[in-house]
């Protein structure tokens, strides 16, 4: 009998060992760790490394944002708490050829991108194959995080879900700025101006398929900005920008198929702008498409990462 007990003991110490113990994660959403060597990182590699994975945010009114805001550092610093970043990229020349994503690798949560070659051509041509792979991964992740801080304090949605079936998540700093005929236009003050929200529905066979949906996107968003969203001055409401096609992508929210239109709002008859997203997502059983558009107004600032916040509350939605 007190063998077994040994026994017990024992095993369990073993099991203790080999169960590892992974610190949080840190870091600011949206910050990149890339782990390569100094020389690589100033020649061809690391030009790959910003042409593919920092390249600019598509849709934002200021220039040059790119993706990720990217820290550096050579494989000889890695190590202790510069290993806790939640998103790092790891490049290292002398292996086969090959690209791993992999999550929790040293604390959590945290994806971690190995890019791996024999040579810098190797490595660039793993990035070139896998960047959308690569940034999928890692917006991934930070949509997560960016999703856990919103969750931290939420603001009350029951005006939505009960009047359009829609729950979504957001902060309490928000506010609900208008609540008419099934529309509501959600805002936050900040610093440099507002980041706002709208969610409404319109009928299914309002957006066609194909490429002339973005017609009808702007179209429909045209007439909700006439008829909601008025400007400073009389006779001023929001529009699209009509200099700039906006860019347009399938996703899919909450399982069903979502047409994503990206571009620039601006106001007619006054000089305000700034970028957008629209979400129409489809939902076939109520014969309607649910529309969740974000957009932000802070002039001659950066955007990325409100945007980047608008975006991660968007894609919390469910239709229940």
């Amino acid at each position: 009998m007190l063998t077994m007990v040994l026994l017990l003991f024992t095993c369990n110490d073993k099991d203790s060992e080999n169960k590892r113990v992974l610190s949080n994660s840190s870091g600011n959403i949206n910050n990149l760790s890339v782990v390569v060597d100094n020389m690589m990182w100033q020649d061809a590699v690391g030009e790959a490394v910003r042409d593919i994975i920092a390249s600019p945010v598509e849709g934002l009114s200021t220039d040059d944002e790119p993706m990720f805001a990217m820290r550096q550092m050579p494989p000889q610093v890695f190590s202790d708490f510069t290993t806790k970043n939640r998103i790092i990229l790891i490049l290292k020349k002398g292996e086969n050829e090959r690209t791993l994503i992999k999550r929790n690798v040293y604390a959590q949560p945290q994806t971690v991108v190995f890019v791996l070659g024999q040579t810098d051509a190797e490595i660039i041509n793993q990035l070139n194959e896998n960047g959308d792979k690569i940034i999928k991964a890692f917006k991934k992740e930070e949509v997560r995080e960016q999703q856990r801080r919103i969750k931290l304090s939420l603001f009350d949605t029951e005006p939505i879900e009960s009047q359009l079936g829609v729950s979504i998540k957001f902060p309490s700093a928000y506010r609900i700025a208008k609540n008419e005929d099934g529309f509501f236009w959600i805002r936050k003050d900040i610093n440099t101006g507002t980041m706002d929200l709208m969610i409404y529905e319109v009928p299914l066979n309002s957006i066609r398929t194909g490429d002339s949906a973005t017609i009808d996107i702007v179209k429909m968003r045209d007439s909700i900005g006439e008829t909601h969203i008025q400007g400073r001055l009389d006779g001023s409401f929001m529009i699209t920008e009509k200099a700039y096609a906006p860019y347009r992508f399938d996703e899919i929210v909450d399982n069903k198929p979502t047409i994503v239109t990206k571009g620039l709002w601006d106001v007619k008859n006054d000089f305000m702008s700034g970028p957008f997203i629209n979400y129409a997502i489809e939902d076939k059983e109520n014969n309607r498409y649910v529309i969740v558009e974000g957009y932000v107004f802070s002039p001659s600032k950066e955007k990325r990462d409100s945007m980047f916040e608008l975006e991660s509350i968007i894609e919390s939605v469910k239709i229940e």
